[in-house]
């Protein structure tokens, strides 16, 4: 029969940290069965036919991230943004973001994908300038905030690191709208004049490693433990059927 006598300073300091792992590892269970849910959305979004762009502003258009829609219009090559800092194949370059002007003039923004740096000047690739009304098709993506420890975008020198799309519809000539605001859209693999931009450059590789979390988190609350057993074992405060190492 075991018998244990704790130590105050060991066990104030041992069984908050013991709670604290075991509901550690309780939130990563949790946050695990978030992150399916969502993968399964992303899953069944892509398996769906492309919606348009009606259909997408029914509702809340994030329904539809990752999923695809249809809309149709006009570029304005002239109100280009670029997204510094993406790759694509181990070389660094730029996304470029172009705002299209529907035939009822609302604006939607199309990230049309990647060109190498030496081609951010339209002028180097104006076979990708397509004139005219255009047929796209474009994966849904939410509006982007600045994550923690990364640039701020600099609007005035046209350099951003996230698209922010109420400022860039703004700056591109459309109206407010907390739909429209909402998302904006990534071109697929469709080659376009030129070869550039090249579009297709939406990554879907969104990890689900929260069981590992949780299993780490729980050994951890078990490690204490052996810790603080190991202890009281070594001080006589944890005894067997009356008996303690070094009894015998």
């Amino acid at each position: 029969m075991f018998r244990l006598r704790p130590a105050l300073w060991p066990t104030v300091f041992s069984l908050p940290v013991f709670i604290l792992c075991m509901g550690l590892a309780l939130w990563q269970m949790e946050r695990r069965e978030w992150k399916r849910d969502i993968l399964d959305r992303i899953a069944a979004n892509q398996a769906a036919t492309p919606v348009t762009l009606d259909e997408l502003l029914k509702g809340d258009p994030l329904v539809h991230e990752y999923g695809r829609a249809r809309i149709s219009g006009t570029f304005l090559h002239d109100k280009e943004f670029f997204l510094a800092a993406r790759s694509l194949k181990d070389d660094v370059g730029m996304h470029v973001v172009t705002p299209v002007r529907t035939q009822d003039g609302r604006i939607v923004l199309l990230d049309r994908g990647w060109i190498p740096s030496t081609k951010k000047d339209p002028a180097t690739r104006a076979a990708g300038q397509v004139a005219g009304p255009v047929d796209l098709v474009g994966v849904v993506r939410r509006t982007q905030e600045r994550r923690q420890f990364a640039p701020d975008n600099d609007p005035a020198k046209n350099f951003w690191f996230h698209v922010d799309v109420p400022l860039m519809r703004k700056m591109a000539g459309g109206n407010p709208d907390p739909k429209l605001d909402a998302f904006f859209l990534e071109a697929d693999a469709t080659p376009n004049p030129g070869g550039l931009p090249i579009g297709g450059q939406t990554r879907l590789d969104i990890p689900n490693d929260h069981l590992q979390y949780a299993i780490t988190w729980f050994l951890i609350g078990m490690a204490l433990v052996g810790v603080y057993l190991a202890y009281h074992w070594e001080n006589g405060r944890l005894t067997i059927n009356g008996r303690s190492k070094g009894m015998a």
